[in-house]
């Protein structure tokens, strides 16, 4: 099998500038400070703060052991000097390819919060049920998409269409970088296909609105503080299609925020205990999202402002009729497959976006 050496050179000089990009020495220098907090006796004093020094810890552990360990096998691969040696590693040499090609993904995770789960919330737009249809195929298309990545996905909470899909929808994404995959994917999506809903199968356009949020908790931001005075709490029954009542009791919570006016809701878990926990996290998630955009130069690493779901804010564009394409407007990556998109593979369009976003907030990081 010809190639293989230069493969096996190409790889390791890619992972050399990977590793360099994600700066090994200064993770392990945190590793080194974090161990000596993780051993302070004084260090459950504060429960919140223990439990952050414990799970970056665990967190930067398992980075370092990933790059040490593809550099380790890369040493071994290079200590090969022709092709007929390296003929019975093809199997760890395809391994090692697509490793090194995840560091370069991790690379791009440059946000202070790409690390967290995300919170994500669709809204159909103009449209009607052809826009609720396409609401709801953009939540398959998500839910598809997380299980490629094995991530956990868990409603928080949905209205649905009188007629058919849905209204609106908030999820959480409990996953490693689930945020900083996802928060790329903010912004208007447009459909073009014949209509299910029209006897002539008339060409119909929809919209969907998509917004992305880090998952928050207190540790991660000790200078926002949320007063229970600033707090208005009500309680409903979970509704089902149309609104109709599915509980008996008044588990479903709906919380305002009386300085901004935000408000949120909860209703997909049995308890409301839980449901006021996902409520509360969503709030601090959009108060951080609001502080952070009152901070001009670092518009760039947001979700975005909120805009109408319609022409105006497009970030996709996906074509069933007259012809098959999903194109990306901001960076031009496109396929000819919209089945396979919609399906859940949506891989080289985070890469994309990943890659336009920090070449934008470096940009506005200059001015």
């Amino acid at each position: 099998m010809s190639g293989l050496k230069e493969r096996v050179e190409k790889l390791n000089f890619e992972f050399l500038e990977v590793k360099d990009f994600l700066n090994l020495q200064a993770k392990l220098e945190q590793i080194s400070v974090l161990e000596g907090k993780s051993t302070d006796p004084g260090l459950w004093n504060d429960q919140v703060n223990a439990k952050r020094v414990l799970q970056d810890l665990a967190d930067l552990k398992v980075e370092v052991g990933e790059i040490e360990e593809v550099e380790s096998e890369l040493s071994t691969l290079g200590a090969f000097s022709d092709e007929t040696s390296l003929e019975a590693f093809v199997p760890e040499i395809k391994k090692l390819e697509s490793r090194v090609n995840k560091l370069k993904i991790t690379s791009l995770f440059t946000g202070e919060f790409d690390s967290k789960n995300a919170i994500v919330s669709l809204h159909a737009g103009q449209g009607g049920t052809e826009a609720m249809d396409w609401t709801s195929m953009l939540f398959r298309m998500y839910t598809r998409h997380c299980e490629r990545k094995s991530w956990k996905v868990e409603t928080i909470d949905i209205s649905e269409g009188e007629e058919a899909g849905i209204k609106s929808v908030t999820f959480k994404v409990t996953g490693k970088y689930a945020y900083g995959s996802l928060k790329g994917e903010s912004g208007t999506h447009r459909l073009v296909r014949q209509s299910p809903f029209n006897a002539d199968k008339l060409r119909q356009t929809s919209f969907s609105l998509v917004e992305v949020l880090p998952e928050l908790e207190e540790v991660d931001l000790p200078d926002m503080k949320i007063d229970d005075q600033d707090l208005e709490w009500s309680f409903f029954r979970s509704s089902g299609k149309g609104g109709q009542n599915v509980q008996k009791v008044s588990t479903a919570v709906r919380l305002k925020h009386i300085p901004t006016a935000i408000v949120v809701s909860a209703q997909s878990e049995r308890f409301q205990e839980q449901n006021r926990k996902y409520a509360l996290e969503h709030l601090r998630a959009l108060l951080w999202v609001r502080k952070r955009e009152e901070e001009k130069n670092q518009r760039a690493s947001l979700k975005g402002e909120y805009r109408p779901a319609s022409w105006g804010n497009q970030i996709r564009s996906y074509v069933l009729h007259p012809y098959k394409m999903v194109k990306d407007l901001r960076t031009d990556f496109e396929v000819s497959n919209p089945d396979l998109v919609l399906d859940g593979d949506l891989d080289g369009f985070i890469e994309e976006e990943l890659k336009y976003l920090m070449n934008n907030f470096s940009n506005v990081r200059k001015k």
